[in-house]
């Protein structure tokens, strides 16, 4: 028998409470009163806006989601962590008005979701000042914060009251041992689930990260109870790419992977809470293949939408997926302009350039918007143009961004076949 395949079984959701469910449970206490899972109507709606944006989206226009990294300091040094953040401020940071500034152009593309994160974003002392001013502006404001004494109810509150949402905390494990080996920091366990109760008891809605490795991929089954019960909306598994701190070495194999998009895909039509993969375009083809066999007696979902495409019609097309400067754009602490975190390749900086002509038509985005340009397998594959593989991860394993994405197990077909 395959250990990882009973490892990752689908029915582990449906068992009876473990001892993570339990853990997550005694943790969140009171805080739970909150809905538990995806299913309200709050979180139906935000759903059916994701996906009817998904549907009017021109990714060559306008990005989906942009990242700011507005700050990189952080008091934690996490073993994986893509910024390589530092203990203190950067002097190079984006001024106060140069933040407000560069928000005024972020609404010029439209209402992208703008995530604030870091580092810390709660060593930003303007932090909440600027959050205001972008919802102000029309743009859909989320937080990550560091699981540190900064963030504490009442800045949450203040969070809140800027225009924040939702926040997502980093949980790796329903152990504190484990994450906090993980985060190499004693006690963050502890003080995630602290700001979790404080979060859903002032009425955010919380996400759980958890970073996909070696290391924590046979925990990934007790994980899901723990979700549910710690109350959780959506669970985004971030899978790994060696860039920062983080080591090729912690990737999990392809053929691991492939297994765990098909426990991630029978795991998000429970409807317990929204599944995302991050940094794994691969699991749309997977999502998309299960689809297939399932007929069309089975619809879309709202809590499909983590895959991260839209169909255009009835007739199963998937016509856009968001990927690394494809609907997705990330902005440094210093104003770095990039297709993501994971792709730290900097086309320009908001401080001598126009975000919104930057992303529309520099050359690196251009190139990572047309899938014809793909390489090697990434560039035969059939799906190339809703998934196009992790960009970010083939960069730092061969150092081309067109390049075949090195975690995906599948093979495409050779020119002249077909399946």
């Amino acid at each position: 028998m395959d250990p990882m395949k009973d490892a990752l079984r689908p029915a582990v959701a449906g068992d009876s409470e473990t001892p993570a469910g339990r853990a997550a449970r005694d943790a969140a206490g009171a805080a739970t009163t909150a809905p538990l899972s995806g299913a309200g109507p709050d979180q139906s709606r935000h759903r059916a806006f994701h996906d009817r944006r998904m549907a009017e989206a021109d990714f060559d226009r306008s990005p989906f989601t942009i990242a700011w990294e507005i700050t990189r300091a952080c008091a934690y040094a996490c073993v994986h962590c893509r910024a390589d953040a530092q203990h203190g401020r950067d002097p190079a940071e984006l001024s106060t008005g140069e933040a407000k500034a560069l928000v005024d152009r972020i609404a010029a593309f439209g209402s992208p979701i703008l995530v604030f994160t870091g580092g810390d974003p709660m060593m930003r002392p303007d932090l909440f000042e600027i959050i205001r001013y972008a919802t102000d502006k029309g743009l859909r404001c989320s937080l990550t914060p560091t699981a540190t004494e900064l963030a504490t109810k009442e800045r949450l509150a203040l969070a809140r009251e800027a225009g924040v949402r939702r926040i997502a905390l980093s949980l790796d494990s329903p152990s504190a041992e484990v994450h906090d080996g993980f985060r190499r920091v004693p006690g963050s366990w502890e003080r995630s689930m602290a700001i979790l109760r404080g979060a859903l008891s002032i009425g955010l809605a919380a996400q759980i990260n958890t970073t996909v490795t070696r290391r924590t991929l046979e925990l990934l089954p007790e994980m899901v109870d723990f979700v549910k019960e710690a109350g959780a909306v959506q669970w985004s598994l971030f899978f790994l790419v060696p860039t920062g701190r983080a080591q090729a070495a912690d990737m999990i194999e392809p053929e691991e992977g492939e297994r765990l998009f098909h426990w991630l895909y029978d795991l998000s039509r429970k409807g317990d809470f929204d599944v995302k993969a991050t940094a794994a375009p691969m699991y749309r083809r997977v999502a998309i293949e299960r689809r297939r066999t399932e007929g069309d007696s089975g619809r879309i979902e709202g809590n499909f939408q983590g895959a991260g495409f839209q169909y255009a019609d009835g007739l199963d097309r998937p016509v856009k997926g968001v990927n690394d400067g494809r609907g997705f754009l990330f902005v440094s602490h210093r104003g770095e302009i990039m297709p993501s975190g994971f792709l730290p390749i900097a086309a320009a900086n908001v401080r001598e350039e126009d975000i919104v002509e930057v992303y529309r038509n520099h050359r690196l985005f251009r190139e990572l918007r047309d899938p014809s340009l793909l390489k090697g397998r990434c560039g035969r594959c059939e799906y190339r143009e809703v998934c196009g593989g992790q960009r970010g991860r083939a960069y730092a394993m061969t150092g081309d961004y067109l390049e075949t994405d090195p975690a995906c197990a599948y093979q495409p077909p050779t020119p002249g076949t077909t399946r």
